[in-house]
C-alpha cells in the first residue's frame, strides 16, 4: 500500500472522508487489495469512518495484517464474536460484527460498493444502519498512479513482454508443412500450444496468464475469441497477452500481430493502417485532452484509408471496439477510452491503446501498447517490437 507523509493513503486528500464499508476478499476484489495493500483470499471487513482505516482479521491473517496494513488498525474476528456471544469467529455472521464495530464508534450510516451483497445490506438495514451506494468509484484516486504504481505496472509490462517473446520465437522457428501447418519442435503449432508457451514464460517471470489470445486467421475476426487448432502460415496471428503479476497484483497488456511467412497484400495494408491509427490515437493522449478525441483520430484513420466499419452477413467488420482503457489492478479499469467517453486525460492515469481491424477473408490485425499519461507526449511502458512478417 502506498501511504503520503503521515502514513495516510493519498486518496484522502482529494476525495472528501466517508464511512465506507467494504466486506469482500483481496484476491478478486481490487478495491480491497487497494485500500489495504495486501492479498487475503477470504472475505474480511474494511471500514473507512472519517480518516480512521479499520480492518476486521481472523486469528490466521491478524498478525501478517499488522505488518503489511500499518495504515489501518486491525482488529480481532474472534475476539468481537466472542463479544457477540459466539462459540468462534466462523460462528458469528460478518453483519453482526459490522454492527459491533460501527455502534462502538458512533456510526450509524455507511457507504458501499455499487456491487455489495443485497442480503448483506438488508441485515445492517434490519440492524439500524443505513447503507447507501457509493454514487461514483469507491477510491477514484485509484485511476491517477503514484510513481510507485507506474513501476509496479511497467514490471508487468515487462513479464508480458516475456511471454510475447516465448510466442513470437516459437511461431518463428516453426517450419510448414505440406498442408500449410506451422510446426514447432516436431509437433502441429496450435494456439493451445502457444498459450501453454506464453503461460509457462510469464510463471517462471512472477505472473500468472488468463484467457490470453492466440487467434489466427478467421478466429482473429472476434476481439476476444481466444484461439483453438493449428496455427498456418501467411495468415495473420493476434497474439493478445494481458497477465497479473503475482506479488503485486497489477497487470500488463500487449497486442501484437505476427505472420510467418509472407503477408497478403490486405494484411499488410491493415496493419499500416492500424499501425498509424495508434500513432494517431496517441499524438492526442496529453492532459486535459478529451478522450473521445483520441477515438476518433482512430476513426478518422481508418475512414481516410478507405476501412470501413460495418455489419455484413450478420457480423461487425471494420474497427467496432473502444481505443483503450484505464490498466492497474484490474486488467479493465477506469478510464475508458471510446466514442462515448466524456472525460479528459489526466496525468498518472495508464492506458491502453489498441486499435484494431477485422474483416471475414482476411483476418485481424490489433496492436497495443500501454501509456502513462502527462502533460506532454505520453510515457510508452511498452518496449516490444512491432514486426508483422516473422
Amino acid at each position: 500500500m502506498r501511504l503520503a507523509s503521515g502514513g495516510v493513503p493519498p486518496y484522502f486528500s482529494a476525495v472528501p472522508p466517508k464511512n465506507l464499508l467494504l466486506i469482500s476478499d483481496s484476491e478478486k476484489d481490487a478495491d480491497m487489495l487497494y485500500a489495504v495493500g495486501m492479498f487475503v483470499p477470504d472475505p474480511f471487513i474494511y471500514l473507512q469512518l472519517g480518516r480512521r482505516q479499520l480492518v476486521v482479521m481472523s486469528d490466521l491473517e491478524i498478525d501478517r495484517a499488522r505488518k503489511a496494513a500499518p495504515h489501518c488498525r486491525v482488529l480481532s474476528l474472534s475476539r468481537y464474536a466472542r463479544k457477540i456471544g459466539g462459540k468462534g469467529a466462523r460462528s458469528v455472521p460478518l453483519h453482526q460484527v459490522v454492527g459491533r464495530v460501527l455502534k462502538e464508534h458512533r456510526v450509524k450510516s455507511v457507504e458501499v460498493p455499487q456491487g455489495f451483497p443485497h442480503g448483506l445490506a438488508c441485515k445492517l438495514e434490519d440492524a439500524g444502519i443505513r447503507v447507501r451506494p457509493v454514487s461514483g468509484a469507491c477510491f477514484p484516486d485509484r485511476e491517477i498512479k503514484t510513481p510507485d504504481e507506474i513501476r509496479k505496472i511497467k514490471a508487468a509490462v515487462a513479464m508480458t513482454e516475456v511471454g510475447m517473446a516465448e510466442a513470437v520465437q516459437a511461431i518463428r522457428r516453426s517450419r510448414v508443412d505440406r498442408h500449410g501447418r506451422l510446426v514447432y519442435r516436431n509437433e502441429v503449432l496450435t494456439s493451445e500450444r502457444v498459450q501453454a508457451l506464453i503461460g509457462s514464460a510469464i510463471f517462471q517471470a512472477g505472473g500468472v496468464a488468463s484467457h490470453t489470445i492466440v487467434a489466427g486467421g478467421e478466429q482473429g475476426c472476434d476481439p476476444h475469441e481466444r484461439g483453438h487448432g493449428p496455427l498456418r502460415a501467411n495468415q495473420p496471428i493476434i497474439l493478445d497477452i494481458f497477465p497479473r503479476a503475482t506479488k503485486t497484483g497489477y497487470f500488463g497488456d500487449i497486442t501484437r500481430t505476427v505472420v510467418k511467412g509472407r503477408a497478403s497484400d490486405a494484411v499488410r495494408r491493415m496493419y499500416g493502417a492500424v499501425g498509424r491509427a495508434q500513432q494517431a490515437a496517441t499524438a492526442r493522449i496529453r492532459a486535459g485532452l478529451p478522450m473521445a478525441s483520441a477515438h476518433q483520430a482512430v476513426v478518422d484513420t481508418f475512414a481516410a484509408e478507405g476501412f470501413k466499419t460495418r455489419r455484413s452477413n450478420g457480423h461487425m467488420e471494420g474497427f467496432f471496439h473502444g481505443t483503450g482503457h484505464g490498466l492497474g489492478l484490474e486488467i479493465h479499469e477506469a478510464p475508458r477510452i471510446s466514442a462515448v467517453s466524456t472525460d479528459v486525460f489526466r496525468a498518472g492515469q495508464v492506458v491502453t491503446v489498441e486499435p484494431g481491424l477485422y474483416y471475414p477473408g482476411i483476418g485481424g490485425v490489433r496492436l497495443e501498447d500501454d501509456l502513462v499519461v502527462t502533460g506532454r507526449r505520453p510515457r510508452n511502458l511498452t518496449q516490444f517490437k512491432k514486426v508483422l512478417e516473422v
